[in-house]
C-alpha cells in the first residue's frame, strides 16, 4: 500500500480504501459499486444520522449494553457528524441501490473511525467496531426511513417552500 492508501478487509476480502478516509471497506466497495448521479448525501440526511447513531450510544450506554468510554467516544465523533466537520466523508451516492444499507455503513464507518481515533487509535484499527458498536441495537430498515423523516422536519420550512414554488410552477404549465 502507498502512503495515499490504507488496505481494509470485509467480509469480501480485501479493499483499498484512501489513506486518510474516515469510512472503511464496505462504503469504499459502494462507491465502487453506485457510482450513479456523482451527487453526495443531502446535508439534513447526514445531520438525521449523526443524531441517530449519538442518541442510539446515549441509550445503549444508560442501558448497560455499552462501555461508557465506547459510548463518550462515539457520541462525541456522531455530534461532529452533526456539526458537518466531516461531510466530505460521506461518499455514497443518494441514488444507490437497496434500502440505505450503504448509507447507514458510510455513517457507521465514519463514527467508528473517528470514535477509534477519539480513543487513541490509527483510521482501520476499529477499537469502536462499525456493526457491533455504533450501529448497536439499530436496523437500516428503522434507521434510513427515520432518517429521512427527521431530515425532512429539520428543512421543513425550506421544503415548504420548495414545493409552493414547484406548485406554482406546474400551474404555469397547466
Amino acid at each position: 500500500m502507498s502512503q495515499e492508501t490504507r488496505l481494509e478487509r470485509d467480509s469480501l476480502g480485501n479493499v483499498t480504501v484512501p489513506a486518510n478516509a474516515l469510512y472503511g471497506a464496505q462504503t469504499q466497495r459502494a462507491v465502487e459499486n453506485f457510482p450513479i448521479s456523482g451527487l453526495s448525501p443531502w446535508r439534513a440526511f447526514i445531520w438525521s444520522l449523526g443524531t441517530i447513531k449519538r442518541a442510539a450510544a446515549e441509550v445503549n450506554r444508560d442501558l448497560g449494553i455499552m462501555d461508557a468510554d465506547l459510548a463518550e467516544a462515539i457520541t462525541q465523533a456522531a455530534q461532529e457528524v452533526v456539526e458537518g466537520r466531516w461531510d466530505e466523508q460521506f461518499v455514497v451516492d443518494p441514488f444507490q441501490a437497496g434500502a440505505g444499507t450503504s448509507h447507514n455503513m458510510n455513517t457507521n464507518e465514519v463514527i467508528a473511525n473517528r470514535a477509534t481515533q477519539i480513543l487513541g487509535g490509527n483510521l482501520g484499527e476499529y477499537r469502536v467496531h462499525p456493526n457491533d458498536h455504533v450501529n448497536m441495537a439499530q436496523s437500516t430498515n428503522d434507521t434510513i426511513p427515520t432518517a429521512i423523516r427527521l431530515g425532512c422536519l429539520w428543512r421543513l420550512e425550506q421544503l415548504s417552500e420548495v414545493v409552493d414554488e414547484l406548485a406554482a410552477a406546474l400551474r404555469q404549465k397547466a
